[in-house]
């Protein structure tokens, strides 16, 4: 298995590739971004993850066309749904804008960024969209359990996957196991390494496993999301740990190190806010808005 052939099947038989890049947020130079999607090109990443927020479509649309890597298909590229156009003919302008900037004709997946209000009629859209045959997989993001019963009550197309903050401090098992009896992909979004957090990657049960396999603490965490059948989209603008990120399939974590290690790890810890707090948040919703124009 690679990067590029390592995939992960959506319940429409769709495949993913089950290592992605996240690298595309927060990647505000124009060098340093087109220099990040090239190496992670390279090397072989064909998933990549953007947003409308992150204001960088454009940008990776410009790279991947740079790339020179026919056909389309070759790529999955995901982008998300802001809160500022949540609703019906909302969500179909968005869409169609970040096809523009993506220079694309459809998606492989589209996602709704959070849960916020008029959701539901976001979703009714994004259906109409993935029977057109303009998305291939239909999601959401930073969804709860409470979230996604309400979405399947109301729709006629179950959300096909989650994208939500995982890692071994917070490992949301208790929605990891839900997802998974409702055949809902789990993906792993920014933090599948704890948002690079220095304590995570120096604690000293990690160091001892990457030891054991001769690899890095990192290269053992986003191994463990492979293994538990997750999703995952680490970012990086630094070209060794570009490559470091994509070795992660010639080596298999024990059962005593995957139940056993690791998962004492779990404190409940996020390094994010809950997802709710941007749901209730008028002003924050607001501010987005105005920064978006």
């Amino acid at each position: 298995m690679t990067v590029e052939t390592k995939t992960i099947e959506a319940v429409n038989g769709v495949k993913i590739p089950q290592l992605g890049f996240g690298g595309v947020y927060k990647i505000k130079k124009k060098e340093e971004f087109e220099m990040s999607i090239r190496e992670a090109i390279r090397v072989g990443f064909r998933h990549f993850d953007t947003a409308k927020i992150y204001g960088n479509e454009q940008a990776l649309g410009t790279a991947i066309e740079k790339s020179q890597i026919p056909p389309r298909e070759k790529f999955f590229i995901t982008s998300k749904v802001w809160n500022t156009d949540h609703g019906y003919k909302a969500t179909k302008n968005a869409f169609e804008q970040t096809c523009k900037k993506l220079n694309v004709k459809y998606l492989d997946m589209y996602l709704i960024h959070f849960a916020s209000p008029h959701y539901l009629e976001t979703w009714k859209a994004m259906e109409e969209l993935y029977m057109e045959g303009r998305i291939k997989v239909i999601g959401v993001a930073n969804f709860e359990i409470q979230h996604l019963e309400n979405i399947m009550k109301h729709s006629e197309i179950a959300p096909m996957i989650n994208q939500i903050e995982t890692h071994p401090e917070f490992p949301q098992n208790e929605l990891h196991d839900y997802l998974k009896n409702h055949h809902i992909l789990h993906e792993a979004w920014g933090g599948p390494l704890g948002q690079g957090n220095k304590a995570l990657l120096e604690h000293p049960d990690l160091k001892t496993i990457a030891h054991e396999h001769q690899k890095t603490v990192a290269q053992v965490i986003l191994r463990w999301h492979l293994q538990r059948g997750i999703i995952i989209i680490p970012k990086s603008s630094n070209p060794q740990r570009i490559k470091e990120n994509s070795d992660i399939f010639d080596f298999v974590l024990t059962h005593e190190e995957m139940g056993g290690k690791i998962s004492q790890l779990n404190t409940g810890r996020r390094y994010s806010i809950k997802p709710t707090g941007y749901m209730i948040n008028p002003f924050y919703n607001r501010l987005m808005k105005i920064f978006m124009k």
